[in-house]
């Protein structure tokens, strides 16, 4: 990732530096995968929509006086059949990104917590005065709080 112009001044060490950037990477790829699992879901919302108009319009309307005859008509045109599974698949996908987003979030606010509650060891003596510095450069530009651990 892209750290330049990420001083964080002369009150952060190199292990307490490194520890803020790996925080930045998380954050990124934690907010490109919940990105990424809105996309997915609006895709596959709007899909389903759209298969469910087509279906009501062609296959339900004309052929609503026999449900034999609706499935049948359904079931005979291996479109929908292609459909549904598309559908089902990209549903699946959903699933399999949500789990994602929520596996990088967990490890974003771990380590989150891991620096708050070390703070006192990351900024010693006068650095301790200034490290206030540093949780609002990381709030305002990376939108990531570590004034306190709950989320």
């Amino acid at each position: 990732m892209n750290h330049a112009g990420n001083d964080f001044g002369e009150w952060t060490d190199l292990a307490t530096r490194q520890m803020l950037h790996n925080l930045i990477e998380k954050k990124q790829k934690f907010d490109k995968a919940k990105v990424l699992h809105l996309y997915s879901l609006w895709a596959a919302l709007f899909a389903t929509f759209f298969f469910l108009y087509y279906v009501t319009k062609y296959v339900i309307g004309p052929y609503s006086y026999s449900f034999a005859e609706m499935f049948s008509v359904f079931v005979s045109s291996s479109f929908h059949l292609f459909i549904t599974m598309l559908l089902v698949g990209l549903f699946g996908a959903t699933k399999i990104l949500y789990e994602k987003k929520e596996k990088k979030e967990k490890e974003y606010h771990a380590l989150r917590c891991e620096i708050i509650d070390r703070s006192k060891d990351l900024w010693k003596e006068e650095a301790w005065k200034k490290r206030h510095h540093v949780y609002e450069k990381m709030k305002k530009e990376w939108d990531i709080n570590l004034f306190h651990g709950s989320k």
